[in-house]
């Protein structure tokens, strides 16, 4: 009889623990970062949250003939800066303010081969508006919809948007990198 106690003890201990896990994992990972997007020029897809659930993030909108372009260079050089610290960084192509390249084989070319992209790059998707992708759309009713290219978006790795920068905001620039460091220290000390 206290075999069988004990025993159903450990299956409810167990079952508690296995909620408790699941729970931090959906804690750590919202919703809304829960998405399949497609790469770009790729069939493959990316979910967040299965590939970085758990890590600071840096999003953003881009557009491959836009005068903010070459940022592209400074968000790889941010990239390799900050990634094996822990930052990730994904790239939003986005034709919302019409300035994309007309199909993602030139998109591509611009972003890997014309400013050295190593970073996530994901298919062309809206980020503003009522047909923005649900990232966008959260990360717009955390802050503020982007309103033009290349507006940048530091997540917390509980989803929670931290700061936002807009299109002027050079990713090199001191203010910048001291928000991707503060965040970085935040989600290290947790």
């Amino acid at each position: 009889m206290s075999h069988s106690i004990s025993l159903r003890g450990w299956r409810a201990a167990l079952g508690l623990a296995l909620i408790s896990v699941g729970g931090a994992a959906s804690a750590e990972c919202p919703a809304y970062l829960n998405q399949d997007m497609q790469k770009l020029r790729s069939k493959e897809t990316l979910n967040i949250c299965k590939a970085y659930a758990g890590k600071p993030l840096l999003l953003v909108n881009t557009a491959s003939h836009c005068g903010f372009t070459p940022q592209f260079k400074e968000l790889q050089a941010l990239h390799e800066k900050y990634k094996d610290q822990g930052l990730v960084l994904i790239g939003f192509a986005s034709n919302d303010f019409h300035q994309e390249a007309k199909d993602e084989d030139e998109a591509a070319q611009i972003c890997y081969v014309n400013y050295g992209v190593k970073f996530t790059m994901l298919a062309p998707s809206s980020v503003k508006g009522k047909d923005a992708n649900p990232i966008f759309k959260e990360l717009a009713r955390q802050t503020t919809s982007p309103s033009w290219n290349f507006n940048k978006y530091l997540v917390k790795p509980d989803g929670t948007v931290v700061e936002h920068f807009g299109s002027l905001t050079s990713p090199d620039s001191k203010k910048f990198t001291k928000s991707i460091e503060t965040l970085l220290a935040d989600s290290k000390a947790k």
